[in-house]
């Protein structure tokens, strides 16, 4: 987690928040304050591990292969969640709510 409360986590989560938003469903993240990193200060900084574009390129259904040849993908293994589309953080600390840059560095004695 970045500092203003930007999430990355596994693909789909910012699609799920997303769809949340649209159906104003609140949206809470559950996590470890051992995640937070506050010398990043927003998600574009948080590092995705990128994983093998064979994961999703060489399938084959029945012995043939389902992606053209030459077809190139990214697989990225989490997306980033802008903290506008969350609700609240909790923690085993307690629960942080808006404005997440402040009361997130309030609660980790930043």
């Amino acid at each position: 987690m970045a500092a203003n409360g930007d999430i990355a986590n596994k693909v789909g989560t910012y699609m799920l928040a997303l769809a949340a938003a649209a159906n104003k469903i609140p949206v809470y993240s559950v996590f470890s304050l051992s995640t937070v990193d506050l010398n990043v200060a927003a998600g574009d900084g948080i590092p995705i591990e990128e994983r093998n574009a064979g994961e999703v390129l060489d399938i084959e259904i029945n012995g043939a292969r389902v992606t053209p040849e030459g077809a190139k993908a990214r697989n990225p293994a989490f997306d980033i969640t802008p903290n506008h589309l969350i609700s609240a953080l909790v923690t085993e600390k307690g629960i942080i709510y808006p404005p997440f840059t402040e009361n997130l560095a309030r609660l980790m004695g930043g």
